[in-house]
């Protein structure tokens, strides 16, 4: 039986019922996906990742993956996995047509991807090369998008990003892996990169690699930077493998979690050429990798969304089997009949706790994929491409952290049997802890929330965002009047919170010092913000469920009381946290940043 426990039905709510997708699915540039297609596909992709993909998910942890002679055999299990999703097409579902893919809405492609990734996230990870294909169809020349973004598709190659040096970790721009111009696009690069996901295995023929290197005389930091595509093994003109290029897989990072997954050293250049060509024909290398990075940084906040959901999902079937304690009503009496512990106070505030948050990462992840529809499809695409900058690093930072913090609840309800690999929640934890470092850490997704997406925007996007949600709450039902006005006061202490570090920022150009103040308090402005932002969306829903409650009957009755105690939850155990982190920032004095590092 398969670990993993989906949410088919509110992937669904949200897209049909709150959404409303169906009015932008079925024209262009969404063609082939009406409504009707949409729900197919989910189903299929719901069923493959229930049964192929999910299959390879304990042994792929739990049988050592070995690096010999600079190789790493996958197991067979993991393989299988591969070839049901290859084999069936769904690594092109979001691919540009003119590469061959299906073009889908980013809606139903990352509605995809929350169920493969909570089914199997190591085994996801080997089949994220189709991106670096539609990276390299963008941005490299008209030869490079007919050859190697073509051959990575038609060919089902693997493909890297290669970013991290062990000396510069999250400091991309302190990177030293040089690149020689040889001839044309061509040069040699040296140089050695590390937690390269994917870096190295066996199921692929050959392996893509996307590289920053610098040239020599190029400028200091990111702007510095060039993408190279490396391959594993050289290829002839019509794509077919010739010998091994210098790029080797000289270390197997040992983890945590995530263990089905090849994360490598890459050693370049050593005792013999590695050659690579420049993407493109200008040497923008960061500008091009942020197109992988950000897409990289939405699967996380996705994936993390979908962890914390299954680990819900199998956290409440145990309460409902687990039998243990009399009702608390009738604790004094030793001869009253035992209870499935969902009868228990403090399990059902676990349970509602999961439920509400695994609920509203949805809600937000999910709102978030759909600002890029829009900035498709819509007359104001430049508002939702802006609001899609601001709420990737909250989708990313808040959800890592809430669904890592809130896998531990999941575990609390199995009691001591969470603590065993009899169940999965152990190796969810495991695996979910990586997404607050992946791709930058929450502190560096709050510096950029903070300086990149507010201060240097003015403002603009998150205030014409802010409106929209006060029109929600001065104009949301009765039924919630309450909690419209809960998520008023909390969306005008988030500003405040907003307008505080900004007064520090600005202070700090005639005293360095105080960007300090800024600096203690971007995290918990993210927290306050993603809070926000999901209270917004969960009132929303249950506006939709209230409404749709009159005519329902049978488990959707069920569905939509749940969505309005969600709601509720979460307003009451969220909300109220955004005045103190606004109280906190306004009396901070920046006495940490004084205090001697001895001291600590």
């Amino acid at each position: 039986m398969s670990h993993y426990k989906s949410n088919l039905r509110d992937i669904e709510f949200n897209l049909f019922e709150f959404l409303n997708v169906g009015d932008s699915y079925g024209v262009p540039p969404f063609d082939a996906f009406d409504v009707d297609t949409a729900k197919a596909a989910l189903r299929e992709v719901d069923r493959l990742a229930k049964e192929d993909f999910a299959s390879s998910f304990e042994d792929g942890d739990r049988t050592p993956l070995k690096l010999v002679d600079g190789e790493v055999e996958l197991p067979a299990s993991m393989k299988a996995s591969l070839d049901a999703l290859f084999d069936g097409g769904w690594h092109l579902l979001g691919i540009d047509p003119g590469l061959g893919g299906f073009g889908a809405p980013d809606t139903l492609r990352w509605s995809a991807t929350e169920l493969l990734t909570g089914a199997n996230p190591a085994a996801f990870l080997y089949a994220s090369s189709t991106l670096m294909a539609g990276v390299i169809g963008a941005l490299g020349t008209p030869e490079q998008r007919e050859t190697w973004a073509q051959w990575i598709i038609d060919k089902r190659w693997g493909a890297t990003m290669v970013l991290t040096e062990a000396d510069a970790g999250s400091d991309v721009g302190a990177g030293v892996t040089k690149a020689t111009h040889i001839e044309g696009t061509t040069y040699h690069l040296e140089g050695v990169k590390r937690f390269i996901t994917s870096g190295e295995n066996d199921y692929y023929e050959n392996i893509v690699h996307l590289v920053l290197a610098r040239v020599p005389g190029a400028p200091a930091g990111t702007k510095g930077l060039s993408m190279f595509i490396v391959p594993k093994y050289l290829v002839d003109a019509d794509g077919n493998l010739a010998e091994r290029n210098g790029i080797r897989a000289t270390n197997l990072e040992k983890k945590m979690g995530i263990k089905g997954s090849t994360t490598c050293e890459l050693t370049m250049g050593m005792g013999e050429p590695c050659v690579g060509y420049l993407v493109g024909d200008d040497h923008h290398g960061i500008r091009q990798m942020f197109h992988i990075i950000e897409d990289a940084r939405m699967m996380i906040g996705v994936k993390s969304a979908s962890t914390l959901s299954t680990g819900y999902l199998n956290s409440l079937a145990y309460a409902k089997e687990r039998v243990q304690s009399a009702d608390l009503t009738q604790a004094s009496d030793k001869t009253a009949p035992k209870v499935e512990i969902i009868r228990h106070p403090d399990v059902r505030r676990m349970l509602m706790l999961q439920k509400a948050y695994a609920e509203g990462l949805r809600a937000m992840w999910m709102y978030a994929a759909m600002t890029l529809d829009r900035a498709k499809l819509d007359d104001d695409r430049e508002y939702w491409a802006a609001l899609s900058d601001l709420l990737l690093p909250i989708v990313k930072a808040y959800s890592s952290e809430k669904a890592y913090e809130l896998l531990a609840t999941s575990l609390q309800v199995f009691g001591g049997s969470g603590y065993l690999q009899d169940y999965p929640i152990e190796q969810y934890i495991r695996d979910a802890k990586i997404d607050t470092l992946y791709e930058g850490t929450t502190a560096i997704q709050a510096l950029d929330l903070f300086f990149r997406k507010i201060v240097r925007d003015r403002g603009q996007t998150l205030t014409r965002f802010s409106e929209s949600i006060m029109d929600y709450v001065k104009g949301g039902s009765d039924a919630f009047a309450e909690e419209r006005h809960a998520l008023g006061e909390a969306l005008e202490q988030a500003q405040a919170h907003v307008g505080v570090l900004v007064a520090h920022a600005m202070a700090s150009q005639e005293e360095p010092a105080e960007i300090y103040k800024t600096g203690l308090h971007t995290n918990a402005l993210l927290e306050s913000l993603a809070e926000v932002v999901i209270a917004w969306l969960l009132l929303e829903h249950a506006e939709v469920a209230n409404a749709a409650l009159a005519g329902a009957d049978g488990a959707d009755v069920d569905f939509y009381t749940g969505k309005i105690a969600s709601a509720r939850f979460f307003v009451a155990d969220a909300l109220p946290k955004a005045a103190m982190r606004t109280a906190a920032a306004q009396a901070e004095s920046g006495w940490l940043m004084e205090l001697p590092d001895a001291a600590f």
